[in-house]
């Protein structure tokens, strides 16, 4: 069984939280760390860790309000862009280990960066990792 974690006391009603969104399967609320005006976390209700603790119908669930909120951050805040950030486990940069997906509202300057190395190997090397990689 997965740890109480923040958002699990949030999706109860345990502490108060800016909702936008609820159905059966899925929970969206204002992040308290706004990236930009109107930053919204959707995440299951459900307190699974992590992308790999969810069954697909879980995933499509939660992207399906990830949808719906970023149409809707889109109609209400007419960012220039919108970044979608899930995160899993402390190296993936995950803080929370509830699995959610973080809609961003963007906009040209606004300091939000995420910078990584590119290490551009050959395309056999490319073709051999590829290959290390069975989908189910």
């Amino acid at each position: 069984m997965s740890e109480t974690t923040i958002f699990s006391r949030l999706i109860a009603g345990e502490l108060p939280c800016a909702k936008v969104y609820e159905d059966e399967q899925t929970f969206a609320f204002m992040d308290a760390g706004q990236v930009n005006p109107g930053h919204v976390l959707v995440a299951l209700k459900r307190p699974a860790p992590t992308i790999l603790d969810v069954s697909e119908d879980e995933a499509a669930a939660l992207f399906r309000t990830v949808h719906r909120v970023a149409k809707a951050v889109q109609a209400a805040f007419e960012p220039e862009g919108i970044t979608l950030l899930q995160a899993n486990k402390a190296a993936g940069w995950q803080t929370v280990p509830h699995i959610h997906i973080h809609v961003v509202p963007r906009y040209e300057g606004d300091g939000a960066d995420l910078v990584w190395p590119r290490n551009n190997p050959p395309m056999d090397e490319l073709k051999a990792l590829g290959a290390r990689i069975v989908v189910a």
